[in-house]
């Protein structure tokens, strides 16, 4: 088999084994995305008011993370820690773009029963960096 051949067998099956590597980003960064997405500029004011609030279902999000999400909360179905959520707090919070739309299907479709538009989510990112 020719080296070039080889090589080139070798850098794919190495690149198709390698874990999927997070999308880096910063809160204001995905503010930003979510502001645009949504064709409006982010309000604090409905992202507590979200936050703090049942959207449909038995719980809000501050069931889980606590009407100040600034310490560590606790799921409240299996009792499991949760990190802080304020990325003041976190400074990991709001850094892997994929693990925050993960979390946030997931927990939007436990709270309000679907998931959340863009406007929710820059809202609620917004109010979370008031957070001090």
């Amino acid at each position: 088999m020719p080296i070039k051949l080889t090589l080139t067998l070798l850098l794919t099956a190495a690149a198709l084994a390698a874990p999927a590597h997070a999308q880096s980003t910063t809160p204001a960064q995905l503010l930003a995305g979510y502001e645009a997405a949504a064709g409006a500029p982010a309000r604090a004011e409905r992202g507590q008011a979200f936050f703090t609030s049942r959207q449909g279902g038995e719980w809000s999000c501050a069931s889980c993370h606590g009407q100040r999400p600034t310490s560590a909360g606790r799921h409240a179905v299996t009792a499991k820690s949760i990190d802080a959520l304020a990325p003041a707090f976190n400074p990991k919070a709001f850094t892997d773009e994929r693990r925050v739309e993960k979390w946030f299907r997931r927990n939007c479709k436990d709270v309000a029963q679907r998931e959340c538009t863009p406007g929710e989510k820059a809202d609620v990112l917004a109010w979370l960096q008031t957070l001090r």
